[in-house]
């Protein structure tokens, strides 16, 4: 084949596109670059400074600061058994009950589904919400992050679609062969739905790892509390700091504790300390979580 000749239109519409789309990824990406740069910065140089390529007095101490505080590994921990756990059998539980809205045996399968959907719709609120958990005896229970996430609306929505596309003569001939329902489920139909199980497992982890508002209404219990309301936390409390000194030159003693953590840098580190997770593994499971999305969503 010989090589295509583009005519000055083509070329025109093509570089100018390629602009374009550079300009957007910019816009999308420098604002975290920024705040990378400034989480490395020294916040006694930073002020009056301009970063836009490379950091101010290039320094560990914001992240050396937060991982020094109290509880934070603790916290760590909970936020990262909630995402696993919760992640997993939210994933497991979702997939399931879309296998089981694919067979047609199952009575009132339709209007299941249909209420299922609703649910993306209709909130009840918080209040409602607040007394429910607290009826289940969810409060101040680590069950809380897990329970009330296993069935996820539009994960379900996703799986069911993918399932549908596939052949069903497969489950029929492990029927014949003596399979149960549960038995096609794990061993044929969710290996064969990886694609759209690794994105609702990005879905999931995220929205688990992100995750705050539970933690903040139900768990008084320290040892129970994620990262995302530890942090949130610390960084009033580094706010109130700040508006004290500011306001009462006596507290002198107090800015020697903190005196190289401004506010600004506090909220630019813990931006960068509860992103990086998700920057990290997003571009492993992107090849999954790109396939999984176009698949899953061919059909309504």
């Amino acid at each position: 084949m010989g090589k295509k000749n583009f005519g000055t239109g083509e070329i025109i519409f093509q570089t100018v596109t390629y602009i374009v789309y550079a300009l957007i990824a910019f816009t999308c990406a420098y604002p975290f670059y920024y705040i990378f740069l400034y989480s490395l910065s020294d916040p006694t140089m930073v002020a009056g400074k301009s970063i836009l390529v490379l950091p101010v007095g290039f320094t560990l101490k914001n992240y050396i600061s937060i991982l020094s505080l109290k509880n934070i590994y603790l916290s760590l921990f909970v936020s990262v058994t909630r995402v696993i756990i919760g992640a997993s059998a939210g994933v497991f539980m979702t997939s399931m009950f879309a296998y089981v809205l694919t067979q047609k045996e199952l009575f009132a399968r339709k209007f299941m589904y249909r209420l299922t959907f609703a649910s993306i719709y209709l909130n009840a609120g918080i209040i409602p919400w607040y007394i429910t958990m607290r009826s289940y005896g969810l409060k101040d229970n680590f069950l809380l992050y897990i329970v009330p996430s296993l069935i996820i609306p539009f994960n379900l929505i996703l799986v069911k679609t993918y399932m549908e596309q596939t052949p069903y003569e497969m489950q029929e001939s492990a029927i014949i062969d003596g399979a149960g329902f549960f038995t096609i489920f794990v061993r044929i139909m969710f290996p064969i739905c990886k694609p759209v199980i690794a994105a609702i497992a990005v879905f999931s982890a995220v929205n688990h790892w992100n995750a705050w508002v539970d933690n903040f209404f139900l768990i008084r219990n320290v040892q129970l509390q994620t990262i995302q309301l530890t942090l949130l936390n610390y960084m009033r409390d580094a706010e109130n700091i700040a508006k004290a000194v500011r306001a009462d030159s006596s507290l002198q003693k107090l800015t020697n504790i903190r005196h190289e953590l401004s506010p600004m840098s506090v909220r630019m580190t813990l931006t960068m300390f509860v992103t990086l997770p998700i920057l990290i593994v997003y571009p492993f499971m992107q090849k999954y979580f790109v396939k999984g999305m176009l698949i899953g969503a061919i059909k309504g």
